[in-house]
């Protein structure tokens, strides 16, 4: 039993990896394919290529995800909490995709294993999250915003007597360069969480120790399960990313881009916090689209972004909690 929940949890994990790289590909692609920077199948195609290569890129952030959530017990136990966490998170990511709201499928799934932590009296490692979630998640946005509406300024003054058509072919073009650093950061920051998850399931069961690395079959299959759900699409997504926050030019989706793949680098590189690409690119437009005026950003799409922003982790967390004890009386 113990040994077809691990691979039942290897299993869910990358079935989340799939639907966070079809959820998430709005925020690597959806600012190039708006301003008509890169063709959608073009686009989708590079985003899966630095998706992929962006997991191999380290595993600071599934060391925090794997290590520094939940504590969670040893054998079966261990695996139903992990499990219902999965579950929990897939569940949020397809609710948000249905009604197209770019929420955070990283928070989903820290959400989902705090809620099954709780729910199974599991060690729920506070300070862990306060450190490298709830501040991380409150700052990237804010950096993302403050950011690219700075970035944006600059460019506005430093190209303020260039010929706005050359400027705008220009831009178009530097777009395919910052979409890419985008899409590699999205790899390093969100395959690394699901690599964590099979790393604590791995742990519980007994597979690996706590001081191990993280082997390369989980880097490899968490990195061509997100990959392959980049490449599948998540148009309802991309659609409010890119056209119903407002409308792009070419050189407010490279400030935002720009921007936004600063901070993922930053925060998985040099903090190792899980932040969301999907918070920071968001945040990033918005700054962006700001310096236009104030009222050109929609502010009634971005509340209800934010609302499920705030929702995310109880919601997810209170999914898992059900999943949870339901897995506990079917498998326990």
């Amino acid at each position: 039993m113990e040994f077809a929940l691990v691979i039942a949890v290897v299993v869910i994990a990358l079935a989340f990896d799939y639907t966070n790289g079809f959820h998430d590909a709005a925020n690597a692609i959806a600012t190039s394919v708006s301003t008509r920077a890169l063709t959608p199948r073009v686009a989708l195609l590079m985003a899966a290529v630095m998706n992929f290569l962006g997991a191999f890129l380290g595993t600071e952030v599934a060391d925090t995800v794997g290590k520094g959530i939940i504590s969670a017990p040893s054998g079966e136990h261990g695996l139903v909490i992990v499990i219902a966490a999965l579950i929990g998170a897939i569940t949020w990511n397809l609710i948000t995709w249905y009604f197209g709201l770019p929420s955070s499928s990283s928070h989903a799934l820290i959400g989902g294993l705090v809620g099954a932590g709780l729910a199974s009296s599991s060690v729920v490692l506070w300070a862990g999250i306060v450190d490298k979630v709830v501040i991380p998640m409150v700052l990237s946005p804010a950096v993302g915003f403050l950011g690219a509406f700075l970035l944006m300024i600059t460019i506005l003054w430093v190209f303020r007597r260039s010929n706005p058509g050359r400027t705008t072919r220009g831009f178009r073009m530097a777009q395919s360069l910052s979409a890419a650093a985008m899409a590699l950061g999205h790899g390093l920051q969100d395959a690394q969480k699901t690599m964590g998850v099979i790393f604590l399931a791995l742990l519980t069961s007994g597979h690996v120790q706590k001081g191990d690395g993280i082997p390369l079959w989980v880097k490899l299959s968490a990195a061509t399960a997100i990959s392959l759900g980049t490449y599948s699409g998540g148009w309802r997504i991309m659609r409010t990313l890119g056209r119903r926050i407002i409308h792009l030019d070419p050189a407010r989706g490279f400030a935002s881009e720009a921007v936004a793949a600063t901070v993922l680098y930053v925060m998985a590189i040099g903090l190792h916090a899980p932040v969301s690409t999907t918070h920071t690119i968001t945040s990033a437009v918005m700054g962006a689209g700001a310096t236009k005026r104030l009222s050109a950003v929609r502010w009634g799409v971005a509340k209800g972004i934010i609302t499920a922003w705030v929702l995310t982790i109880p919601a997810a967390g209170t999914v898992a909690a059900l999943c949870y004890w339901l897995a506990h009386l079917i498998l326990e």
